[in-house]
This record gives structure tokens, C-alpha cells and sequence, in this order.
């Protein structure tokens, strides 16, 4: 089979360090969104096992069939505006799920009728590739940010990058994060997942069924569909464009949408394309060959859903590493990607400035209207290049 021909020991671990980065920085806003419900226990592992699955189908499958990588996540913010109505407007589950539904149609149409990636094919390269610096660095600066709390694991898994990038580039990011894990470990900062039996840790889908009402349409559905498409979708959009990566975009948010309606009565709330992971297995830390590196995306797929089959295993997992050993390598394995979006976004003299105004506004992190710092820089800096460049192409009339 080509795809194991294909693997590489890089790509293979830029498919686990996607994973690790995705679930170790979000997991915990996805319980709470489940439990602003009233979500049980068991509940709870579904939503996980419907969310691995449908990552990982999204992800997986695709990325095999194109032979380009396809990165598919959950809706981050997505669940904390969840997290946050949840409890302001005392829904309940049935309802949180009759909204994922109306969610998901939403998403399905956006596919379905191009309209979203019309829009994306007008915003300009150096926008797209400054957005996805802004999105990436904020991860570089938290990997420094660890170390007054770290120094020893900071320091050694950063000295271990730098050799690596020297010696061996291909397996520097593999070589920091076993690093990372051995210094942890003789420090004492790894503990053991408390999981008594398999059939512990596996986790069982419970329908939970819909109900529909339009305040939960109002309150739930919409403001899910908004950030979603603004903070997700977007910059993952941007991240394929700016690594060279020219996908069916349209059809693939259509795949994501009804995936999302298929499992939402178990638990799925929204699925989109993802920014920080894919850069992870787009970029060249993954594989040199650009070919290649379907198949970083295809291991994340497969452990996306391996963690949804034994979703009651992520708690203690993530328990197991400290934060700083997650934030040091997700910002390592980052590095490359937030250079090239920069030297992009500011090759053109005529865009810079608007490319900057992108960067640090999606950098900044701010938050209006409950829509995250990726869809306001964007708006900014389209705002800005438009007040320069506007007209000056135009003949002047005599």
C-alpha cells in the first residue's frame, strides 16, 4: 500500500504531536461545554467518541484519497460559546443537540453552495499568510512563556530542537518531544493514567435526542455557525494556502457538515478545518517531500479516532503530561510555519503594512461579539489594504 511506503518516522510524528497539541489545549472546554448541559458521564464519553470519530473520518479519509493532507477538528471556540449559553440559558441537552443540528445544515450549505470559498479566493495571499503567522505565533510565544515555571524542561527541549534542525531536521521535532518526555520523567512531572480495565476506558455512544426551539436556534445554533466558519474555518482555509495545498475546499466543508449532522444526536457539535494542527502536518517538519505529507494528517486521523473509541482514556492521558511539555513542542513544531507565513505576508511593499495590521490584531487574541482575533484581523487588514491601494491602479482622468 502506497501510504506506508509513503510514512515516514517525521510524519508520524507530526501526526501524534497534532494530536497532542489538539486534545491536551481543548479537551477541557468540551467537558465543560458537555456539562453546561447536564451532560452524565457517560453522556460525556460519547460526545468524545463522536467527536474522534468524525475528526478522524474528516481527516483520514480524505487525506488519502487526495493524497494531500486534510485536517479536520473540532470547533474550539465553538465550545465555549457553548460552555458559556449552556448555562446562561439553562438549555438542555435535547436541545444543545436539536442546535448542532441546525449548526451542521448551516455548515452543510456553506459547502454546498461555494458560497464561503468564494470569499476565501478574494482575500489576498499576503492577508491569507499573515493570518496564519497571527494564529501560530501566539502558540511560539506560549512555548516561552513555559519556561519560568519549566527552565530545565524548556531549556533541554529547545537545545535538543536546535541540534536536531543542525544534524537531522527531518526528526528534530521527534527527538525534542522524547526529550521533553524523558526530562518530565526524571523530574517526576509524568504520572501514571488511572484506568482500571479496557473496558474501562472504552467509550459507548448514547442517543440523545433533539429537540428544536428557536431559542436554542438563536442562542445555540447561529452564534456556533459564526465562530465557527470566522475562527476555524478561516484560518484553516488560510493555513492550506499559504503551505501550497490546493483542496476541494467546498466540498470538504460539505463532508464536515454532514458528518457533524450524522453524529450530532451523539455528541459531535461542529467540525471544521483546523489551523494550529494542520500547520503542524503541512509543513515541512512533517516530511520534505510536500507529496508526502498525507500521510502525517492520516496518522492524526487514525488516532483521532482510536481516542474516540477509548474516549474515557483522554482525561487521564492528558492528566499524564505537565502543560509546559504540550506548549514547548506545539510552539517548536510551529516555528517553520509562522517564518514562512511571515516571509510571505511581507515579501510585497504594497501589502505590508495591511499584512501587519493582520498579524497583530489575530495576535492580539481579541474578542468582539463573542468572534475570536482570526476574523477581525482579517477584517482589519482588508479594511486597511483597501484605504491604501483602492483606485491606484486606475488611469487618472484627464
Amino acid at each position: 500500500m502506497r501510504f506506508f511506503k509513503d510514512l515516514s518516522p517525521s510524519a508520524a510524528t507530526a501526526g501524534v504531536v497534532a494530536v497532542l497539541v489538539a486534545y491536551s489545549s481543548s479537551v477541557a472546554i468540551v467537558f465543560q461545554a458537555a456539562r453546561a448541559f447536564g451532560a452524565t458521564p457517560e453522556q460525556v464519553a460519547s460526545w468524545m467518541w463522536a467527536l474522534g470519530l468524525g475528526m478522524g473520518l474528516c481527516t483520514a479519509l480524505p487525506s488519502l484519497v487526495l493524497r494531500q493532507p486534510v485536517m479536520v477538528a473540532w470547533s474550539t471556540p465553538g465550545a465555549a460559546v457553548l460552555a458559556t449559553a449552556g448555562v446562561a440559558g439553562g438549555f438542555g441537552m435535547g436541545e444543545a443537540v436539536g442546535a448542532f443540528m441546525v449548526c451542521a445544515l448551516l455548515i452543510v450549505v456553506a459547502g454546498a453552495t461555494g458560497w464561503f470559498e468564494r470569499v476565501m479566493n478574494r482575500i489576498p495571499m499576503a492577508i491569507a499568510a499573515a493570518l496564519l503567522a497571527g494564529v501560530l505565533a501566539r502558540f511560539g510565544l506560549q512555548a516561552f512563556e513555559a519556561a519560568p515555571a519549566a527552565l530545565p524542561l524548556v531549556l533541554t527541549m529547545l537545545g535538543v530542537y536546535l541540534l536536531g534542525r543542525r544534524l537531522a531536521p527531518r526528526y528534530a521535532v521527534m527527538a525534542t518531544l522524547l526529550a521533553g518526555i524523558a526530562v518530565a520523567g526524571l523530574v517526576g512531572q509524568i504520572s501514571s493514567p488511572g484506568i482500571a480495565s479496557v473496558g474501562d476506558a472504552l467509550a459507548r455512544p448514547v442517543f440523545m435526542a433533539p429537540v428544536f426551539t428557536w431559542q436554542a436556534v438563536v442562542s445555540l445554533a447561529l452564534p456556533l455557525f459564526v465562530v465557527t466558519m470566522a475562527s476555524q474555518n478561516l484560518p484553516g482555509v488560510a493555513v492550506m494556502r499559504a503551505t501550497g495545498y490546493a483542496l476541494p475546499v467546498s466540498r470538504l466543508i460539505t463532508l464536515a457538515g454532514i458528518v457533524t449532522l450524522l453524529l450530532a444526536p451523539f455528541g459531535a457539535f461542529a467540525l471544521n478545518f483546523s489551523a494550529i494542527t494542520a500547520a503542524i502536518c503541512m509543513g515541512d517538519e512533517a516530511h520534505p517531500d510536500k507529496a508526502r505529507r498525507y500521510t502525517a494528517a492520516t496518522v492524526c486521523g487514525l488516532l483521532y479516532m482510536a481516542l474516540g473509541v477509548f474516549g474515557a482514556v483522554i482525561a487521564a492521558l492528558l492528566a499524564a503530561f505537565p502543560n509546559a511539555l504540550v506548549l514547548v513542542i506545539a510552539g517548536l513544531a510551529l516555528l517553520g510555519s509562522i517564518g514562512s507565513g511571515l516571509t510571505q505576508a511581507l515579501q510585497e511593499e504594497g501589502t505590508r503594512e495591511a499584512a501587519l495590521i493582520t498579524f497583530l490584531v489575530t495576535l492580539s487574541g481579541v474578542v468582539i461579539a463573542g468572534i475570536g482575533s482570526a476574523f477581525w484581523g482579517v477584517v482589519a487588514g482588508s479594511v486597511a489594504l483597501f484605504v491604501q491601494q483602492y483606485g491606484r491602479n486606475q488611469p487618472t482622468a484627464p
